[in-house]
């Protein structure tokens, strides 16, 4: 044994007496591992989502949706119920998915072609891929 330490080897643990000992649970988590790469599992898992591509509508298919949305404005006294499915661009990386929702028409906007819906729902034109006429009210 070294002599530097001769002195207090042989002395008695010390215990406070002003704090409280901790628990075996509470030592133990002292050396818990520590997760280093906190984010890492969500990252990869957002990383692996897939979301889908826009699709690009031929010219008929334009001209048919037009009309529909024609047909829309002009007769929004009718409280036209639509199914209309649009593509929702998805916020965190490119691509998006494609949305459907039913609802009755409130107004058309013709300036910023948009499509209000009695339940708050405002869907651009230049976002649909179809509208279905349900019926009206």
């Amino acid at each position: 044994m070294k002599e530097a330490y001769r002195d207090i080897i042989h002395m008695p643990h010390h215990v406070s007496t002003t704090r409280a000992q901790l628990s075996m649970e509470d030592r133990a988590a002292q050396f818990s591992p520590f997760a280093a790469l906190t984010g890492h599992e969500a990252a990869i898992r957002e990383t692996a989502r897939i979301t889908d591509a826009r699709i690009e509508l031929s010219e008929d298919e334009l001209n048919e949706l037009d009309r529909k949305y024609q047909l829309l404005s002009d007769h929004l006294s009718c409280k036209s119920e639509i199914s209309i499915t649009f593509f929702q661009p998805d916020r965190n990386k490119s691509g998006g998915a494609y949305v459907t929702v039913s609802g009755i028409v409130k107004k058309t906007d013709p300036l910023f072609r948009k499509i209000h819906l009695t339940n708050g729902e405002i869907i651009t034109m230049d976002d649909v891929l179809k509208i279905d006429f349900i019926g009206t009210t």
